[in-house]
């Protein structure tokens, strides 16, 4: 991850300092983001360059072609997003669970191609429904691929709104400076201090026998950890971004004050939750679906999410349990609660038991299985008194 390497933070610093010496130039956040992209990307490994640079410009071709043809636009549209999820789930996903070995993979493992396939996904959407007029140049196209800050964990940003962002000039004034660099003090705050001594916490109490009330304060204990690293990477990434001259898109909205599972899901990684909601509800029911075809859709989301974290059965079963949950919200309508609507008590107890849902389920995020497995146990081993 670039944000942890102190060479990465102070070359992604550099690129702002020139970008503010250079605001004069009309052009100069299009072509200096990509040529700053392209040699960090390099200096980062080689190997990396050469394969983002094959995998940026086949996409483009592709990209161009929907925006032009008449002809097998379907086919090409379903063919292009197709193959680059086989990429993700059938290539990089297996390698990681070392199902093969190729060393041409070696360095895409820690560059977030399950980020940035996201994103060349949505360019073809843009490119589908929009024909001729989604047509940009290779230099922004490449920019929006590229582009560093989110680079490896998202926040997921929209073609279009990146390409409207790039069409205006630099700017960025005292009041975004002063709040950009709080964000980024912020979330390296976080993801140096608080998750390093909150992993050695949760690895202390995980070496030792685990019964009901250990497995349960892993479990929460678990949950504020990983909320503190994504929010943390977030926050440095939309910092940085901002400064770079583009809008970044928040991507945690307050989670914990979420009534219903629903719309915890649009608070929490917000971006990504956005995501598979537009194309998916795009894809599949472009009209106000009903109640049922939003159940069976929510069902679909969640475990295509669970999927997309990562190609094992338990991140399968996350998305079952949570993609249930949300249709039983759509199919008895509990998925909104107005907090000025009711009163303060059930607004927040329903916030409550929405934390204890996801509670539940969230120590599956947890790459060590096996460690998973053991909470789990644990839950039902009750200490003797």
């Amino acid at each position: 991850m670039f944000y942890l390497n102190m060479n990465a933070i102070m070359a992604i610093t550099g690129m702002v300092v020139v970008l503010m010496l250079t605001r004069w130039w009309p052009n100069n956040k299009r072509v200096l983001t990509l040529l700053f992209s392209l040699f960090f990307l390099l200096l980062f490994s080689k190997k990396l360059l050469l394969f983002y640079a094959v995998y940026t410009l086949l996409n483009y071709l592709g990209f161009v072609y929907l925006c032009r043809t008449k002809l097998w636009r379907k086919a090409a549209f379903l063919f292009a997003i197709g193959a680059n999820i086989a990429a993700v789930f059938f290539g990089v996903r297996f390698f990681i669970m070392g199902i093969f070995h190729n060393p041409l993979f070696d360095a895409i493992i820690y560059l977030g191609l399950i980020y940035n396939v996201l994103k060349v996904i949505d360019a073809y959407y843009f490119a589908y429904f929009f024909e001729k007029e989604g047509l940009v140049p290779l230099l922004d196209y490449s920019n929006y691929i590229l582009f560093i800050p989110t680079f490896t964990s998202g926040p997921i940003l929209k073609f279009r709104d990146f390409m409207a962002d790039s069409k205006k000039p630099y700017q960025v004034d005292s009041a975004l400076f002063a709040d950009s660099i709080k964000r980024i003090i912020l979330g390296l705050f976080k993801k140096i201090v608080l998750v390093t001594w909150m992993t050695g916490i949760f690895n202390q109490v995980l070496g030792h026998d685990l019964y009901t009330h250990q497995s349960l304060f892993l479990m929460v204990w678990f949950y504020a950890l990983i909320y503190f690293d994504f929010s943390g990477y977030s926050d440095i990434a939309i910092g940085f971004g901002r400064l770079m001259g583009y809008t970044m898109p928040e991507n945690f909205k307050r989670p914990f004050l979420s009534p219903t599972l629903t719309q915890y899901w649009r608070n929490w990684h917000a971006t990504l939750g956005d995501f598979f909601r537009d194309h998916i509800f795009m894809f599949f029911s472009r009209k106000t679906p009903s109640r049922l075809t939003a159940a069976c859709l929510s069902v679909l989301i969640m475990v295509l999410i669970g999927l997309w974290h990562g190609f094992t059965w338990l991140y399968l079963v996350w998305g079952l349990y949570h993609g249930i949950l949300l249709a039983m919200e759509n199919l008895f309508q509990l998925s909104i609660v107005n907090k000025k609507k009711v009163s303060k008590a059930y607004f927040y107890t329903r916030c409550l038991v929405t934390q204890v849902l996801v509670t539940l389920a969230v120590i599956i995020y947890s790459p060590d299985h096996q460690a998973v497995l053991r909470i789990y146990r644990g839950l039902l081993n009750f200490p003797s008194f």
